[in-house]
């Protein structure tokens, strides 16, 4: 297996937990309302947002107006050790724009 495959399977890892992480500290029905707007406004899950932040970005400030700074910058601490990884930096750019 190609090592930079393998690079960016641990990169969306690492960024799914610290979105899943940071949904979940707020509350359960948090988490589930941002996945279940995900699919049913973009059809993705919550992975899908590695590839795809402004997706993620769109809901948060969709169901929870200018609060969504909030949800955001705990991904960004949650992530950040590993924002200087250049898949991490673009998710965490695009994100933070």
């Amino acid at each position: 297996m190609d090592s930079a495959y393998v690079g960016i399977n641990v990169d969306k890892a690492l960024v799914v937990l610290a979105i899943e992480r940071t949904l979940f500290d707020i509350g359960k029905p948090v988490y589930e309302r941002v996945a279940d707007r995900l699919y049913k406004k973009y059809n993705c899950y919550i992975p899908d947002c590695f590839e795809k932040p402004e997706y993620l970005k769109a809901v948060l400030k969709e169901l929870y107006g200018e609060s969504y700074h909030e949800i955001i910058n705990s991904v960004r601490q949650e992530l950040g050790e590993f924002a200087y990884k250049k898949k991490i930096e673009t998710f965490l750019t695009v994100l933070l724009k």
